[in-house]
């Protein structure tokens, strides 16, 4: 399904992917400006020269729709991301962007990088095509970006190791509340009449497709919930939905329940 305002589009490329989400880092701040067209930057594969600017549009109109509403919600308290598209890899203050580790959010340059390749890999390996999984994986890692400003992820990051990973562990309470987060940007474009019939199953295909458990599986044969840092499918898909249900931030506190 398309967005109403924006549509599109075909895929190119692909390439195989280890995990869908990249790390994060908390760190200091970047520039921009909400309501200028977001800042893409060249890299070491420059996206443009392979025919490919229909689906740079799509994820810079995303991206700056995502951001208007994270401004309209936090006010001066919203610093904007700026946002980077590759693919195959990049450099970041975070390290290296390969294409094994799917988009990522690093904190120190406040960048969102988006690796085109993934898109390809998101709808032949895992299942879930469509532009709104699209969508869902650029809010999702808008989300780190609020964490990063809100200082959620330097507390997570200075939690005793122990306490990352696991079904309830930090890291992946921090994973699902980026999903909430994504669902919480959802709701508002629905109230906007952004979407359509279908749309909403695209994302939470997309969710529950990567969860922890199910790459896993599909990937060594079995499941190993201790070592998880991104939550199940089932966490992944219930999180955004309550994001999209509620349409409230204060109601993605995956911190402050016993089973997220």
């Amino acid at each position: 399904m398309l967005f109403r305002r924006f549509g599109i589009l075909g895929l190119v490329g692909g390439v195989a992917l280890v995990y869908f989400f990249g790390p994060s880092s908390e760190g200091p701040s970047g520039e921009g400006a909400v309501g200028e067209a977001p800042s893409i930057e060249p890299s070491v594969s420059d996206p443009k020269a392979q025919g490919e600017q229909p689906l740079v549009e799509f994820v810079s109109f995303v991206l700056d729709d995502v951001q208007r509403s994270w401004s309209d919600a936090l006010g001066a308290k919203y610093r904007p991301a700026r946002l980077v598209i590759f693919r195959d890899r990049t450099s970041s203050a975070c390290g290296l962007g390969e294409a094994a580790m799917g988009p990522f959010y690093c904190p120190p340059d406040e960048r969102v990088f988006i690796d085109l390749s993934f898109y390809e890999d998101l709808r032949q390996r895992f299942g879930a095509a469509g532009d709104f999984a699209q969508a869902y994986v650029i809010a999702h890692e808008l989300g780190h970006h609020v964490q990063s400003l809100l200082g959620t992820s330097a507390r997570v990051q200075a939690a005793p190791r122990n306490r990352q990973k696991g079904p309830k562990g930090l890291l992946t309470r921090l994973e699902l509340q980026a999903d909430c987060y994504a669902g919480v940007w959802a709701h508002s474009a629905k109230a906007r009449d952004l979407l359509e019939t279908g749309d909403l199953e695209e994302a939470l295909r997309a969710a529950a497709a990567i969860g922890d458990d199910r790459i896993q599986k599909k990937s060594r044969g079995t499941v190993s919930p201790e070592s998880w840092t991104h939550g199940s499918s089932e966490q992944r898909s219930r999180w955004f939905r309550r994001g999209f249900d509620k349409g409230r931030m204060e109601d993605c506190d995956t911190f402050g329940v016993d089973k997220p």
